[in-house]
């Protein structure tokens, strides 16, 4: 038998022994694994060096290096991560609706574990711990596959939570991590129908499509973050200097971070000159169209496939636009539906921005770089999901749950 199912026949062998714990039973857990990761973090370190002195020999990017890079105040924020999921409210058992029919019959619907739930994603290893907490907090298994560039960190994680699950009441079968580096043991995973009930891929662009068009296990989309600002031309200048750098700069290599930054033509004369000095002492490389070429010359030429690119690092694209129908029209066409922004005083622009970008999540007046689980106080996110069934927009706990019909009755059969 393959690494791949048995860890994955290994993990569905205990869901059932996951849904009989309680809320209680649950987050002891969770604060345990905390526990343990803090108590670990040296060994944990110097594991993730492995990865890092790998990464550079391989010549990785630095912001790429930043993603994958522990240290034991990210180690103390990712163990914080799960003691706020074991704050959150237990979505499971959740009543939905409950009503009587005609007939009698009385049927409720609440929330229940999906099962056992595949996450296959890049270089965070705080993903491994994030998504572990919100599964095991929801009743779910979890399979995890990360990429080879973390794979000593996501060892010694799992390694470290697993001797940790072994003193709770939550098995420690539930949590397994598949170790075998070849793009072979993806393929495999997203074929696991009957052991595996959804993929959940957290990554770029390609690996997003290569799950989605090779899966034959459901798929939960997380998108690519090709995410917009449009200063309209009655912004407030201080603010949208704010809103565009934080964006940007704040952290690029999250898939909230603005790739693209739209000017109203009249705001761009007035202002743009300014906002990218201010880029500069960021150290972002701007490209831009030719308007943005004139009034910044150190910009470089932005290419149709610039636009479309999302950089994950100190590159950023400027376009000046004539209005905001051309704002809205380059958004539609380059837009990855997962965040998008309009910096403006315009009431009416605001509200028609907001009513008609497809997007998960759309600002008025605010960063990008809200769209996180944390920061909507779902606690830890398995990712943003940017389709439009069963979950849209960072993925807290309620995601990782379906549903299940209650009927009661006292006899009844169907004429």
């Amino acid at each position: 038998m393959s690494e791949v199912r048995d860890k994955a026949s290994k993990a569905k062998a205990v869901v059932t022994q996951l849904n009989r714990l309680s809320t209680e039973q649950k987050n002891a857990a969770l604060r345990t694994m905390a526990d343990a990761l803090i108590a670990s973090a040296d060994a944990i370190i110097t594991a993730n060096v492995e990865d890092l002195d790998r990464g550079r020999e391989q010549g990785t990017p630095e912001s790429m290096l930043d993603r994958l890079a522990l240290n034991k105040e990210r180690i103390t924020g990712i163990a914080e991560g799960l003691r706020q999921i074991a704050e959150l409210p237990d979505p499971v058992g959740e009543v939905l609706e409950t009503f009587t029919r005609p007939n009698g019959l009385h049927i409720e619907k609440s929330r229940v574990p999906i099962g056992l739930i595949g996450i296959i994603y890049e270089a965070r290893p705080n993903v491994t711990v994030d998504a572990a907490g919100l599964c095991l907090k929801t009743g779910n298994a979890v399979l995890l596959r990360g990429g080879s560039s973390a794979l000593s960190s996501n060892r010694k994680i799992v390694e470290v939570l697993h001797q940790a699950l072994a003193t709770t009441a939550m098995p420690a079968d539930a949590l397994q991590l598949v170790e075998d580096a070849d793009r072979a043991s993806v393929d495999e995973m997203l074929k696991l129908n009957g052991l595996v009930d959804v993929i959940i891929p957290r990554g770029g662009a390609s690996l997003i499509r290569t799950v989605v068009a090779n899966a034959t296990v459901p798929v939960i989309e997380t998108g690519a973050g090709i995410c917009h600002t449009y200063v309209d031309e009655s912004a407030d200048e201080s603010m949208a200097t704010d809103i565009a750098i934080n964006a940007k700069a704040q952290r690029p290599s999250v898939c909230n971070s603005m790739e693209t930054l739209l000017l109203h033509a009249n705001y761009a004369e007035k202002h743009l000159p300014t906002l990218a000095e201010r880029f500069r002492e960021a150290s972002v490389v701007l490209k831009g169209c030719e308007t943005v070429r004139r009034l910044v010359p150190t910009a470089a030429h932005a290419t149709e496939e610039d636009y479309a690119t999302e950089y994950n690092d100190y590159i950023l694209n400027i376009r000046v636009v004539e209005n905001l129908d051309e704002a809205l029209q380059h958004i539609a066409h380059y837009g990855t539906k997962h965040s998008e922004c309009i910096v403006t005083r315009d009431a009416a622009h605001a509200e028609r921005f907001m009513q008609e970008v497809d997007a998960a999540a759309v600002y008025h007046n605010a960063s990008t770089r809200f769209t996180d689980g944390f920061e909507f106080g779902y606690g830890a996110e398995i990712g943003i999901s940017t389709q439009k069934l069963h979950a849209r927009g960072p993925m807290g706990l309620p995601a990782l749950t379906s549903s299940k019909y209650r009927i009661t009755g006292n006899g009844q059969i169907r004429q």
